[in-house]
C-alpha cells in the first residue's frame, strides 16, 4: 500500500524512517513512492533466522563479507526526479569486496550481491515477481524466493541480460552459486 502522495528521493526517505511515526513500520522505496509492508507471522520469522544462521555461519567463516537483517535498507536506483528505489531483503549478502571499510550507518548504497526474500501471505506472486526484477535490473546477482505455502525455493539470476530461474523443492539442495561459493542448504532444513 502506497503512503504518500508525491515521489521522494532514497534520502527524503532516509530522513522519513528516522522520525517517530515510522520507527514501527516497516516500509520501502519503490520507483519514489513508499509502501508499506504488512507484519509476518512466526512461520516467516522462524525461516529467515534459519537461513540467516546457515548463510550469516557461512560468511563469517569464510570472512566473505556481511549479511544483513530485514530492516537493512538497499538502494537500488537513484534518479534525478525523486524515482529513487530502496529494498529491504529479508536478508541481503555484500561482498567484502564491495565494502572493505564496513556497511554505512544509512542505508547501503548499492544492491546487494544476494537478497532473500520469504514470501508473507499477504503477497501477491506480482508483488514478489516485480521485487526479483527490480533486485536483478539493478545489480543484485542472486535472489532466493522462499515460499512456505509450497515449500519450494526459486533461485534467481541475470547473466548477459537473461533471465535464469530454477525452482527446487524439499528434495532440492540450494547453492550459492558464484555468490557465496561453495554454500549449500538442503531445502527441506528450511521448512523442517
Amino acid at each position: 500500500m502506497t503512503i504518500q502522495e508525491k515521489t521522494i528521493s532514497a534520502s527524503e526517505f532516509w530522513a522519513l524512517c528516522q522520525t517517530p511515526e515510522y520507527e514501527d513500520l516497516h516500509v520501502e522505496l519503490i520507483e519514489g513512492e513508499i509502501e508499506e509492508m504488512a507484519p509476518a507471522g512466526g512461520e516467516h520469522g522462524v525461516i529467515i533466522v534459519k537461513v540467516t544462521l546457515r548463510v550469516g555461519g557461512f560468511v563469517e567463516a569464510h570472512d566473505l563479507g556481511y549479511v544483513t537483517a530485514a530492516e537493512t535498507g538497499y538502494v537500488l536506483h537513484r534518479r534525478t526526479v525523486g524515482k529513487d528505489t530502496v529494498l529491504a531483503p529479508d536478508i541481503g549478502f555484500v561482498a567484502k569486496a564491495r565494502a572493505p571499510e564496513g556497511l554505512p550507518k544509512q542505508f547501503v548504497p548499492f544492491a546487494p550481491d544476494l537478497a532473500v526474500e520469504v514470501v508473507s501471505p499477504s503477497e501477491s506472486y506480482t508483488q514478489v515477481a516485480r521485487k526479483v526484477a527490480l533486485y536483478l535490473r539493478y545489480g543484485t546477482r542472486l535472489v532466493w524466493i522462499i515460499d512456505p505455502s509450497n515449500k519450494t525455493v526459486q533461485a534467481h539470476t541475470l547473466a548477459d541480460g537473461v533471465q535464469s530461474s530454477r525452482t527446487l523443492d524439499e528434495a532440492g539442495t540450494l547453492d550459492g552459486g558464484d555468490v557465496l561459493p561453495g554454500f549449500t542448504l538442503p531445502v527441506r532444513e528450511i521448512f523442517a
